[in-house]
């Protein structure tokens, strides 16, 4: 387990040593973000009968239930 730990290790500081490793990370961290909040969103307008207001509770509480709280 610890030889598997420290190759990954290896691999991701690797990535994170050269720019081009560390841009791509980044990009999918954005990607990541964006890709939730479209899932949030639309379940959020699943119920076309709400107000913007609604809506806009209906996110806010399920970030909250994502994070904890």
């Amino acid at each position: 387990m610890k030889k598997l730990c420290q190759q990954t290790y290896a691999k991701l500081s690797s990535h994170l040593n050269n720019q081009k490793g560390a841009q791509s990370l980044e990009w999918l961290g954005i990607a990541a973000v964006i890709i939730i909040l479209l899932g949030l969103l639309s379940t959020a307008l699943a119920n076309n009968d709400e107000t913007v207001e609604g809506i806009v509770d209906d996110i806010l509480s399920q970030i909250g239930d994502m994070v904890g709280g």
